[in-house]
């Protein structure tokens, strides 16, 4: 998109928004008179990079230049999820525009990536695991130029300063958390690569343990240079060489030259914001499955689901059977939009929504399939997805807000490391096979597209464009209905931010009904099986919501899920003149590129 294309999307009342739009003037005084002072608000999945966010939120800085600091964190305690070798999606609510701005950090594909580069010598899919320990599988990444965008525009503090308190604890040293250590265990099914073993290691080779104290000087050097350089010490120079290099090792190497990491841009795109009850609710674009989180609350607002709650089987029966049908589109339609037309309007069309909630009867079938459009066909799409990630959400004192879904994608990504950080293996998110009887896969492998991402971070706004909620979460596909199961608990059974996060987690994706057992009553399991749907336990569990809400009082308060090691913490409001460091205006619109 041109830099004089849509930057930010104004949201006002239900509205179904396409355009720019503001608050008029004399709204936006009366909104900033009647304003509340706001608290600083970070939650993120470590303490440590809570930590980060809240000194540079004391230190004045705004939600943008503390995303910074985060996941610079999150790169050193949580490598298992995300870091400076991934990417993700950011959504910013501006406070004194009533706006709504998203950033598209995906990985791209080298340009010498092929749609058969996941398919073995007799042309079927390879294993997963295979496919993501290959060098193929990384694809260029996007996180830190999505964040130099974001605080471009509305950074306060120094970029060079952002870093500094990730560059502390990686050259001091850290805790290693139980679940880092976890992950890190040679017993799992995913067991640790020989780099990750090198990388994460006691001094005396032996994997880290929960309580060790562990630093990583390297990731502190490539912070240092991040910090003085910007993006370009990633994408050009000796770190581009380096994931180049690590990249072309075998087995199966990948395509990735200096080219494709130098001509990375991370792009400003107006969201998709549509009505959900009296709010409107705003997801990245495609590539970000967004558009099926609208669809699944969508379909749910022709149902009765608000007037039932969430002790009632029918519920959460009309929550699994949405579901299906927000995947099947999802999975049939969904893909880069630079590279195949994604029917977009027609998947969020009111009638064909009220259509499809129609089909969900009243009890659970076979799996629905997707619609079909006119002049629209695509093949069926399997991808699977890693169930890794993190997500985080911040509020700063005047009230802006940045929420971020971040990756690397499977549980250390690729497997490969270098300069103290994991490469991703963003690029299994494809579909491994191009094609099929019934024609092309939209999400097939091309050179430079991004694969399709479940990745979907929500704000949600009232009818005068103030700020109600921010919320998002990992967990690979599951993600649309841990942020849909959220957004319902909070505008339709009016549950605080904590409570929609920690009710229980139900996945219904085709066939499959997977649920957290310990969690649901077993009254309402035997509801659910009354209308045909017998929950098993797995990956459900995998949640890791992180969210920000307002109060019906005016005041903010954040959700940190349990099932993780995610905390909250906040700073209180400071009155005028109360020694807060004011926040400076926005700067820069413009999107990372090699010429900032």
């Amino acid at each position: 998109m041109s830099n004089s294309g849509l930057r930010l999307i104004g949201v006002v009342g239900v509205a179904l928004l396409v355009a720019p739009l503001r608050l008029p003037a004399q709204q936006l005084a009366r909104a900033a008179q009647a304003a509340p002072l706001h608290a600083a608000i970070v939650t993120a999945a470590n303490p440590l990079a809570v930590d980060a966010g809240i000194e540079i939120l004391r230190q004045g800085g705004s939600a943008a230049d503390a995303a910074v600091a985060i996941q610079a964190m999150l790169g050193l305690v949580e490598p298992q999820s995300s870091g400076v070798g991934g990417g993700g999606f950011m959504l910013y609510y501006e406070a004194n525009t009533a706006a709504v701005a998203a950033v598209d950090g995906r990985e791209k594909a080298p340009a010498g990536a092929t749609p058969d580069m996941f398919l073995d010598a007799q042309g079927r899919p390879l294993p997963y695991l295979q496919a993501v320990r290959t060098g193929r599988s990384t694809g260029v990444p996007g996180a830190m130029a999505a964040l130099y965008t974001a605080h471009a525009r509305f950074g306060v503090r120094p970029w060079r300063e952002l870093f500094r308190p990730a560059i502390r604890a990686a050259t001091d040293g850290f805790t290693v958390s139980a679940r880092l250590a976890g992950y890190l265990s040679p017993d799992l099914a995913f067991a640790p690569t020989s780099d990750i073993r090198a990388l994460f290691a006691r001094p005396d080779g032996q994997p880290l343990r929960a309580g060790d104290r562990f630093r990583n000087p390297k990731y502190a050097a490539t912070l240092r240079r991040l910090a003085a350089e910007g993006p370009r010490a990633l994408y050009t120079g000796s770190i581009a060489a380096a994931i180049v290099q690590r990249t072309h090792a075998q087995p199966l190497p990948g395509t990735m030259t200096l080219a494709d990491l130098s001509s990375y841009r991370a792009e400003w795109e107006p969201p998709l914001c549509r009505p959900y009850r009296e709010y409107s609710v705003c997801v990245p674009p495609p590539p970000s499955s967004g558009v099926s989180l609208l669809q699944l609350l969508s379909i749910l607002d022709h149902t009765d689901i608000a007037e039932r709650g969430p002790a009632d089987p029918q519920a959460w029966f009309l929550f699994a059977q949405a579901s299906r049908l927000m995947y099947a589109d999802r999975d049939r339609y969904v893909a880069d939009p630079a590279f195949i037309g994604v029917p977009v309007e027609r998947l969020l069309d009111p009638t064909y929504l009220a259509e499809r909630a129609r089909l969900i009867g009243e009890r659970a079938g076979p799996a629905p399939p997707p619609g079909i459009f006119a002049a629209v066909a695509r093949a069926p799409d399997a991808t699977r997805e890693a169930a890794g990630t993190s997500h985080f959400v911040v509020m700063d004192s005047a009230g802006n807000v940045a929420t971020m879904t971040t990756t690397v994608e499977s549980v250390f990504g690729s497997g490969r490391t270098v300069e103290g950080f994991v490469l991703n293996n963003q690029l299994t998110d494809f579909s491994y096979l191009p094609t099929d009887e019934h024609g092309a896969v939209a999400n097939a492998v091309q050179g430079g597209k991004r694969p399709r991402s479940s990745m979907a971070p929500v704000i949600v706004v009232d009818h005068a464009g103030h700020f109600v909620a921010a919320l998002g979460s990992p967990g690979g596909s599951s993600i649309l209905e841990y942020n849909g199961k959220a957004v319902v608990g909070i505008l339709a059974w009016g549950l605080s931010m904590p409570a929609a996060i920690e009710l229980p987690n139900l996945i219904a994706h085709g066939n499959d009904f997977v649920g957290e057992l310990g969690r649901f009553p077993p009254e309402l399991l035997a509801g659910l099986r009354e209308r045909g749907i017998d929950l098993t336990s797995g990956h459900a569990e995998g949640s890791g919501l992180h969210g920000i809400s307002r109060k019906p009082d005016g005041s903010y308060e954040g959700g940190a899920d349990s099932r993780r090691e995610g905390v909250v913490r906040m700073l209180p409001a400071v009155p005028p003149g109360g020694g807060k460091v004011p926040l400076a205006a926005p700067k820069s619109s413009a999107p990372f590129h090699l010429d900032h």
